[in-house]
Order: C-alpha cells, then structure tokens, then sequence
C-alpha cells in the first residue's frame, strides 16, 4: 500500500468512529413544562458534546425549533425547523445556541445548547436581540452554563 492510501484509510476509520461516539438528545417543545411553565422547551439547557445530535420533538403541536440570530458560534451553521415538525441538529462547533419557538418567542419560549464546554460567544449572545420575557429567560439560562463551566473548570482544576 502507498502511504497516501494507508493515510486516506486511516483518515476514513477516524470519521467512521467519531458518529459512533456521539450521543442524542431529546427537547421536547411543550405547552406546559414539568415546571408549569407554559410555552417551553424541556430541558431548557443542555450541555453536549462535539458531535452530539439533539433532536426536538414537537410533543405538543403548534411549536417550532430555530437558532436565534446572534446566538451561534463564529462559523456554525444556524437551524431552523418547521411548525409541529421534529428536527435532528447535529452540534460541529463548540459554543452557546440560542434558540427559540417562533410562534411562541414573545411568550418566551427560549433554550440554550452549551457544545463542549464552550461559553466563548458568550459576549455576542448577551447582545441577540429578544422580546422581554425571551431576554428574561435567556439571561437565566446563559447564567446556568456561566455557572456549569466555571464549576467544571473548577473540579478540573481540583483533580490536579
């Protein structure tokens, strides 16, 4: 065998092994969450992994999964589903996504997917432009993945 063939092999088992590693998630899109709640996602925060598919699943009809505009990391791909219609994302970029319910944005139907650990857009996230219950619930939820990454920095650093 050439190298360059041995290389492309190699290179072609590496990509083959990566799906097989990630993991799938479910957001359901909900009337009423497990909270009362009305118009949410459940879970409303999820931190995965590169890689990692999470799907959201329309359980209640009328409602929808896009990212929100700003809300992406630098050079990911945005998303946007249809109206009572389950979609798969699949997360390549680590960072925050932002996403909403469109028909439901104003009552603040908002969730946030944290990928790999990464809170770097984190700046640009702040700045997306939301309606005031929207903003409420976002702020709370980018204050939970502050606080989820500092605290694994945190044992991170405790191990060593």
């Amino acid at each position: 065998m050439t190298r360059l063939t041995t290389l492309a092999l190699c290179a072609g088992a590496l990509l083959m092994a990566i799906p097989a590693n990630a993991a799938e998630f479910e957001v359901k899109m909900l009337n009423k969450g497990p909270d009362n709640q009305a118009m949410t996602f459940d879970p409303p925060f999820l931190k995965v992994q590169v890689g990692d598919t999470v799907k959201f699943v329309p359980t209640d009809k009328g409602h929808d999964a896009e990212s929100i505009p700003g809300m992406v990391p630098d050079g990911a791909t945005p998303f946007k589903g249809k109206l009572s219609q389950e979609i798969s994302v699949t997360f390549d970029k680590p960072g925050l996504y932002g996403y909403r319910c469109v028909p439901h944005f104003g009552m603040g139907m908002v969730g946030l997917v944290e990928v790999g650990g990464s809170t770097a857009n984190l700046d640009a996230a702040k700045q997306a432009k939301m309606p005031p219950l929207a903003t409420k619930r976002m702020t709370a939820l980018l204050d939970q993945a502050v606080k989820s990454t500092t605290a694994n920095a945190g044992a991170g650093n405790a191990s060593r």
